[in-house]
C-alpha cells in the first residue's frame, strides 16, 4: 500500500471525523438511555456502521420490533449505498475484489462525498483506505465515549435524553427538505402512512415504518415519472 496515498486519505477524512464527533457521541448516549451495553452500542457502530440506520433501530428496539424487521429496515434505509459503491468503482483504480469489498463497505454518504469530489486521475485504494478509515475509527471512538458519557449521567437525566433521538430526526430532515419539494412530499406521505398504519393497528410499529417508506418513495417516483413522461 503506498504511503503517502494512505496519509493523503486521512488528511482528506479528518472534516469526516470532526463532523462525526456530535453524531456518534450523541448515538453512544442515546444508546445507552435505550439499555443497550457498552459492548453492544460499539458493536453495532463497528458491523453495522450506517448513521441513520443506527438512530433507527434505536427506535425500533425500545418499540420491541422483532430483529428481523430491524434488519430489514436498514437495508432499506441504506439501499442507495449500492448506487453510491457503483458509481464510486468508476472514479477508483482497478484491484482485486476483495480490496474493493473491504472498502465498499466503509462508504457513506461523508466518505462517498470526499472521495467523489476529488480531483484529477483515478483514485487508488490507498487513499481510499485512508479516508475510511479515519471516518470509520473516529464513528466507533466517538460512541464508545458517548456511552461512556450517558452511563455517568444521572438517571433522570438518562431517561429525558428519549426526547433526543426524535430531535436528531427532525435535525436531519429539515435542512434537506428546504427548497426540496420532493423531499417535502416524502415525508409528508410516509407520515401520513406510518400514521394511519398507527392509529389502525394495521401493522406492528417495524412493519409501518418499512411500508411507509416504501410505500411513499414509489408513489413520488411514479409522480415523478409520469411528469417527465407528458
Amino acid at each position: 500500500m503506498n504511503g503517502r496515498e494512505f496519509l493523503s486519505g486521512l488528511k482528506a477524512g479528518t472534516s469526516i471525523a470532526v463532523g462525526y464527533f456530535p453524531i456518534a457521541l450523541t448515538f453512544g448516549l442515546l444508546a445507552k438511555t435505550t439499555g443497550l451495553s457498552l459492548i453492544e452500542a460499539v458493536a453495532m457502530s463497528i458491523f453495522v456502521y450506517a448513521g441513520a440506520a443506527q438512530y433507527i433501530s434505536l427506535s425500533l428496539i425500545t418499540a420491541g420490533v422483532a430483529p428481523a424487521v430491524i434488519v430489514l429496515n436498514t437495508f432499506i434505509v441504506n439501499i442507495r449505498h449500492f448506487l453510491m459503491t457503483a458509481a464510486l468503482n468508476e472514479k477508483m483504480q482497478p484491484d482485486d475484489r476483495w480490496k474493493k469489498a473491504l472498502y465498499a463497505f466503509g462508504i457513506t454518504d461523508e466518505s462517498f462525498s470526499v472521495l467523489a469530489t476529488q480531483k484529477g486521475n483515478k483514485l487508488s485504494t490507498a487513499f481510499a483506505v485512508g479516508v475510511i478509515v479515519i471516518a470509520y475509527g473516529s464513528w466507533v471512538i466517538f460512541t464508545a465515549i458517548g456511552h461512556l458519557i450517558g452511563a455517568n449521567l444521572p438517571q433522570f437525566l438518562q431517561a429525558s435524553m428519549s426526547i433526543a433521538l426524535y430531535a436528531m430526526f427532525v435535525g436531519l430532515l429539515v435542512p434537506s427538505m428546504r427548497g426540496n419539494r420532493k423531499v417535502v412530499s416524502l415525508a409528508l406521505i410516509a407520515g401520513a402512512v406510518n400514521s394511519l398504519f398507527y392509529f389502525t393497528e394495521w401493522l406492528s410499529t417495524g412493519w409501518a415504518i418499512m411500508v411507509s417508506t416504501l410505500a411513499s418513495a414509489i408513489f413520488i417516483e411514479w409522480i415523478s415519472r409520469k411528469g417527465v413522461a407528458h
